[in-house]
């Protein structure tokens, strides 16, 4: 069934019109008919299950059937920084954390970022977020995903985190692998975690000082050296397991 985001619609008799480009889709693109139903979010964050009762022109009305009460978030909020990774990886990154269920996600420059986003930064977190949106949609989440940018991780407000996490490469040669563990074992239901991923050429010794004074736990993502793109996705793969599916 198709999921869509309307978030800044309101209804009215629990009849609610569908924004423009959300009608255009669903209306024209999937031709769909009078009677057809379909999952709307509302500003609430709550999926309803709805249906299409009247088309005019470019407009189209649902009627709300009934809340579905289902919430499909993680149990704790995960904010991805991810350090300027080259070509499409960012919209890789964003895509697949939205459907692994990431709250966050900061692109940041960082000392080896081999890219920069000097002037390019609000057209690229605009596209992102529509990646993210996208992807939301299809996964059927209850939020989308808040996409942004900071200069440096100097930028990022730390003290709203409950934990602090670095995925160092050296502490995964080391064969670092309980403080990711210890970490999510230590978050309660309704906390959130900041978790670094450097860029290409990972992160620098002065980065790593100043984020362990910051109260960073380094951590090593398994026996394995991770590429920049694969490493959000096995911290959140890592959290759906450890608070989804293990509890």
């Amino acid at each position: 069934m198709q999921h869509y985001f309307i978030e800044k619609a309101k209804p009215t008799d629990g009849v609610v019109e569908l924004p423009a480009d959300v009608a255009k889709h669903f209306v024209r693109v999937l031709r769909s008919e009078i009677g057809e139903q379909v999952e709307l979010v509302l500003s609430d964050h709550h999926v309803y299950l709805a249906e299409l009762v009247a088309v005019e022109d470019r407009q189209a009305r649902c009627k709300i059937i009934k809340d579905l009460d289902r919430n499909v978030e993680l149990p704790v909020d995960i904010t991805l920084v991810c350090g300027l990774p080259k070509q499409s990886k960012p919209e890789i990154i964003v895509q697949k954390s939205t459907e692994l269920g990431v709250a966050n996600v900061i692109f940041t420059s960082m000392e080896r970022s081999i890219v920069n986003w000097n002037g390019k930064a609000d057209k690229k977190i605009s596209r992102l977020q529509e990646v993210a949106k996208s992807a939301a949609e299809q996964s059927h989440r209850n939020v989308i995903p808040k996409v942004s940018y900071a200069n440096d991780l100097s930028m990022i407000d730390l003290a709203s985190y409950n934990a602090k996490v670095i995925a160092y490469e050296e502490a995964a040669k080391q064969g670092e692998e309980s403080n990711l563990s210890k970490v999510f074992s230590q978050m309660k239901t309704g906390e959130s975690g900041l978790f670094v991923i450097g860029p290409e050429g990972g992160v620098s010794d002065s980065e790593m000082d100043w984020m362990t004074g910051e109260g960073f736990v380094s951590a090593g993502l398994g026996p394995r050296i991770l590429r920049t793109e694969t490493a959000p996705f096995y911290v959140l793969a890592a959290a759906s397991y450890y608070f989804e599916l293990s509890h």
